[in-house]
Formats: structure tokens, sequence, C-alpha cells
């Protein structure tokens, strides 16, 4: 579990029960579809999709604080 916001999650399970990191993960994901970055589709018999996992880390402004 986080204690402050100043530390990163390592895993999927710790972000998920904290609000702040939630509305960062729907907002990279409507960031993603608005700028058509990706589509759906079906894959040619015999191949594989790339996998993809979330990366969680705290961006911070020149003066230190939390962007």
């Amino acid at each position: 579990m986080l204690i402050s916001s100043d530390e990163e999650p390592h895993n999927y399970e710790e972000p998920i029960m904290h609000s702040s990191w939630i509305q960062a993960m729907k907002e990279e994901l409507e960031a993603l579809e608005e700028n058509k970055t990706w589509s759906v589709t079906k894959l040619p018999p015999g191949k594989i999709a790339i996998g993809c996992r979330w990366v969680y880390k705290i961006k911070h402004k020149a003066d230190s604080p939390v962007e």
C-alpha cells in the first residue's frame, strides 16, 4: 500500500486502491484513444500480439512539486 504521494507503485494492485492513480490511468487511456494511438483488430493466423503493461512514475516539475 502506498504511504505517501511520493511513492511509486510496484504492481497493478497498489494503484487501483487509490483514486488519484485510477484517475491518471483513465486520463492516459483517454489520451491514447483521442490520438488514435492504436486500434483493436483481429490478428492474422499464426501471429501473436505484443504485450504491454502499466509503468507507474510520478512526474515532478523543475521546482520539485508533483506535476
